[in-house]
């Protein structure tokens, strides 16, 4: 096999992503494999890789499978080297710039739950003895 081509289990070591969850995500057609060894084995490439990774970062902020798809093929769209019109192109950058809004907007949201937990964290801390003494 050449480098350029990576097994599935190399692929969810450096996506930090289960076997299972690849596969799943094939299933629903975020990701598809590039090709197939002749034994029949998922092959898959670095952009294989950096779509399972922009998957991987959206899933903690909450997005559906359906906005995952959405937004990868308004980067897909964007990213081929077809020459779009321009209102379609501005179109595509228009929802993207809109999931960098509401990924703006949930990053917010986390960072309040983090500084509560925190808070929290530090009210149980003092009501704790000091083991130091």
């Amino acid at each position: 096999m050449s480098g350029e081509h990576m097994q599935i289990g190399e692929v969810a070591a450096r996506t930090e992503l289960s076997l299972r969850t690849i596969r799943h995500y094939e299933g629903t057609g975020l990701v598809i494999p590039s090709a197939r060894s002749q034994g029949g084995f998922r092959l898959y490439t670095e952009a294989d890789v950096a779509r399972l990774m922009v998957i991987r970062r959206m899933k903690p902020l909450g997005f559906t499978l359906d906005e995952m798809s959405d937004l990868l093929a308004a980067t897909d769209r964007l990213d081929a080297d077809e020459d779009l019109p321009d209102g379609v192109r501005e179109q595509l950058l228009n929802r993207v710039r809109e999931f960098e809004q509401i990924t703006q907007e949930r990053i917010a949201d986390l960072r309040t739950q983090l500084a509560r937990a925190e808070e929290f964290a530090d009210t149980l801390a003092r009501r704790l003895p000091d083991d130091s003494a």
